[in-house]
C-alpha cells in the first residue's frame, strides 16, 4: 500500500511540475495573433494617458514636435480612420476633439477609439483576412489594416513613452 501511495503522489508532483512549467497556450493563426498583440499595446497606451498629469497635456519636448495631446489625438484619429473601415461604419468627423481640449475630454475620445477597435478586431476571422476594403483612393485587406493599426499604436507609444521619461514618469510598459 506504501508503494502504491509513493507512485501516485510521485506522480502527481511530476504531474504538477510538468503543468506548471508548460507555456501558456499561444493564440494560432492571423486573426488570433493581430488581436493578441492589438489587446498587448492597447493597456500601455491608455496607461500612458492616464499618467500624465493633467497640466502637461500641452508638454512638447521641443518647438518643432506634437504636444502630448496631439500624439493622443493622432492615434485616436487614426485608430477611428482603420476600425471604422474594418466594421464598414462611416467616419465622424466630430469624434476626436481639439488639440487644446482638456484631460477628459481627449482620454474620453481615445478610450472611444479603442472602443471602436475592440470591436472591429474581434470580428477578425481568419476566413476574412484576405477581403479588401477601400480607403478613399487605396484598396487594403483586412489584415493589411490590422497590423498597420497595431504597428502605429507601437510606434506612437514609444513616443508617448518618452514624452513621460522627459517628465520623470515611468512608462506603464515598465512598470512592475
Amino acid at each position: 500500500m506504501n508503494r502504491l501511495a509513493f507512485v501516485v503522489a510521485s506522480l502527481s508532483l511530476s504531474a504538477a511540475a510538468v503543468a506548471q512549467s508548460s507555456p501558456v497556450p499561444q493564440p494560432v493563426g492571423p486573426a488570433a495573433e493581430v488581436q493578441a498583440a492589438y489587446n498587448r499595446v492597447k493597456p500601455n497606451i491608455l496607461k500612458s494617458a492616464d499618467k500624465m498629469p493633467a497640466d502637461a497635456f500641452t508638454y512638447k519636448p521641443a518647438d518643432d514636435v506634437r504636444t502630448y495631446a496631439r500624439v493622443l489625438n493622432h492615434i485616436t484619429e487614426a485608430q477611428y480612420h482603420v476600425c471604422w473601415a474594418l466594421n464598414g461604419t462611416p467616419p465622424d468627423p466630430k469624434a476626436v476633439p481639439a488639440e487644446t481640449a482638456d484631460k477628459a475630454a481627449i482620454v474620453a475620445a481615445l478610450k472611444a477609439s479603442f472602443e471602436t477597435c475592440d470591436k472591429a478586431y474581434s470580428s477578425l476571422t481568419d476566413a476574412a483576412l484576405t477581403e479588401s476594403l477601400a480607403l478613399g483612393p487605396v484598396k487594403r485587406t483586412k489584415i493589411g489594416l490590422a497590423w498597420g493599426n497595431v504597428s502605429h499604436d507601437n510606434e506612437q507609444y514609444a513616443t508617448l513613452a518618452l514624452y513621460l521619461r522627459l517628465k520623470g514618469i515611468a512608462p506603464p510598459s515598465t512598470e512592475k
